[in-house]
């Protein structure tokens, strides 16, 4: 515990130092759920001392995952009520991005461990657990291409891929590959590789670098990544003098040609709208709400948006502090 405390304050710290006019929406953003006549819950409390980083919502029933930083737990969450059920038991180091596929199977980025779960949203079981990297590594975000599940490395210029057989199966540990970064990439000391998630028309992947404020769209079978072209967005707090156009770049989510990138202790959400083969992107609208208190990740259900909030701050929060997930409208 003392060393995942450790953890947490560098993650916040690092964070915290990362790096016409748009609309803005603010408290007025939350909503009934527009496809669905009864109201969700704006506000989905999560135990004390939870501290929660990714989420995940599958495709059908309004059910989330939810994962924590503290000790692995993963709780799944009823969006109509907002009570909350204990799915898998973590293994004491944190649980950080998450993904679900089409089986109903959850792919669990391990952080420092520098491993992977597979995790059965109908029983809890652990499916599979792999091996993605050793020594210094935060293993921190993940999405689904053409059959490979990818991992960001935050400390490493490197995607850890995960192919699954033809038939879906999960492979042996042995099938693991790894993508070196390089062409436009820039790799700094600092939290690096975070979000990520796919262009348009699936040929490229996109990776969210925190700690230079960039979006990359990088090859799946080079590792060549070059740089978005995105302008400047504009956040309240204060930026790094050397930080890109997407200062404070956390989760990714994409549906269609609309991008939402978490800016996470930014306290916003900015809705990006790219070309298909995701070279370009323009800013079309930035999301904030009262309730965000560096909110990380984003999923969506409907018409909703789901963002926890890891509340980072140096020093961390106490080991009881609140935290929640948030509910606006997309």
């Amino acid at each position: 515990m003392a060393r995942t405390r450790l953890v947490l304050s560098a993650l916040a710290v690092a964070l915290s130092l990362g790096a016409g006019a748009p609309a803005v929406a603010g408290d007025d953003h939350h909503g009934r759920d527009k496809d669905d006549h009864g109201a969700f819950p704006d506000r989905i409390e999560l135990p004390d001392g939870f501290a929660p980083e990714g989420i995940a919502i599958g495709r059908h029933g309004p059910r989330a995952w939810v994962g924590s930083l503290v000790d692995g737990d993963i709780l799944e969450l009823d969006l109509r009520t907002g009570d909350h059920k204990l799915l898998s038991e973590g293994p004491g180091t944190p649980t950080v991005g998450l993904m679900v596929d089409r089986r109903g199977r959850l792919f669990a980025a391990g952080g420092p461990s520098g491993d992977a779960r597979v995790i059965s949203t109908r029983t809890g079981d652990v499916l599979a657990t792999y091996r993605l990297a050793t020594g210094s590594t935060i293993i921190n975000d993940v999405a689904l291409l053409d059959g490979v599940v990818w991992f960001t490395d935050s400390f490493a210029a490197t995607l850890h891929g995960v192919p699954l057989e033809r038939d879906g199966d999960l492979p042996d540990q042995e099938e693991v590959v790894h993508l070196d970064l390089h062409g436009d990439w820039r790799q700094v000391p600092g939290f690096n590789a975070n979000g990520i998630t796919t262009t348009p028309d699936r040929e490229s992947l996109l990776v969210a670098n925190t700690a230079v404020g960039t979006l990359y769209r990088v090859d799946p079978d080079t590792g060549e990544a070059d740089e978005v072209d995105v302008a400047d967005i504009p956040v309240t707090v204060p930026v790094p003098d050397d930080s890109g156009p997407v200062p404070f770049g956390d989760g990714l989510l994409r549906r269609g040609r609309t991008l939402y990138v978490v800016q996470n202790t930014a306290d916003q959400v900015a809705v990006l709208r790219l070309d298909e083969d995701g070279e370009r992107a323009r800013l079309r609208e930035i999301l904030t709400d009262a309730e965000f208190d560096s909110p990380t990740t984003v999923a969506v259900y409907r018409d909703s948006l789901y963002l926890p909030n890891a509340r980072f701050s140096d020093p961390p929060q106490p080991p009881d502090a609140e935290y929640w997930v948030t509910r606006i409208d997309r």
